[in-house]
């Protein structure tokens, strides 16, 4: 991974902008969503803009410490601005390091027409229950199983369903929806992550532990959720604990 990817709240906080013509202009709207202050090169500011690619300006502002965006100069920034779809407050961010500004767009158009339009009702929704989730289910694990099912496809509250931020409030008085306690065989048939199927894609982002044989790539576990438990053993368990547990292991 070349980058680490944050989301940054500017909301009232100065941000450099360098330069003139169509690419400041389309940064400074950027910022402006943003609710970022925009300012000049000699303002105190921790990140810059420099929309002219100006080698110089960009020598300057890191030479003050100050983490620069240069504009079609790759190999100058310090940071890339990636291509956003924008369903406040979900934010999906696609880049490639600054590598395609082209290809980062087409992969956004496309994204574009999969999630619905109040994706970010849901989002909002989902926080505005937060209190009632706790209550309902106590134990942080059974909380997020019974999300993850809720969530998952065809599930009450799936996210690709136009009116799944509606069904909030049903799904919470509803039976409980958690996946049943249980550990899955997965038989791996290639190291390159690019030819896992959907299932075991699916399956590893809802895991709460998985084991594997040595012989498991680390690129194939990390496609694991972040907080899952990774466990190398030679053999899956024969009572797992509480959630999803996954067994990989590499076809011979």
């Amino acid at each position: 991974m070349h980058s680490l990817p944050v989301f940054l709240r500017l909301a009232d906080r100065p941000v450099i902008l360098v330069g003139s013509g169509e690419a400041a202009d389309a940064k400074r709207r950027l910022l402006d969503r943003a609710g970022a202050l925009v300012v000049g090169e000699d303002a105190p500011a921790a990140l810059a803009i420099v929309a002219d690619g100006d080698a110089a300006a960009v020598a300057r502002l890191k030479a003050r410490g100050v983490l620069v965006n240069a504009v079609d100069r790759a190999d100058l920034c310090d940071f890339t601005l990636p291509a956003i779809v924008d369903r406040e407050p979900v934010l999906i961010a696609i880049g490639t390091g600054g590598a395609s500004a082209g290809l980062a767009k087409a992969l956004r158009q496309r994204i574009e027409a999969l999630f619905p339009a109040r994706l970010g009702a849901l989002a909002t929704a989902l926080a505005e229950a937060r209190a009632a989730m706790k209550a309902r289910w106590p134990e942080p694990a059974t909380r997020r199983r019974a999300i993850d099912a809720g969530l998952a496809p065809g599930g009450p509250i799936d996210p690709f369903s136009y009116d799944a931020a509606d069904r909030v409030p049903a799904w919470l008085k509803g039976e409980d929806s958690a996946a049943p306690d249980r550990i899955v065989p997965i038989l791996l048939g290639s190291a390159d992550p690019d030819d896992l199927t959907l299932r075991t894609a699916r399956l590893l982002g809802e895991a709460d532990r998985v084991y594997h044989q040595s012989a498991v790539p680390a690129a194939i576990l990390d496609r694991a959720r972040a907080d899952a438990v990774r466990i190398p053993a030679s053999q899956p368990p024969v009572s797992p604990p509480p959630g999803l547990s996954l067994w990989l292991e590499m076809a011979r």
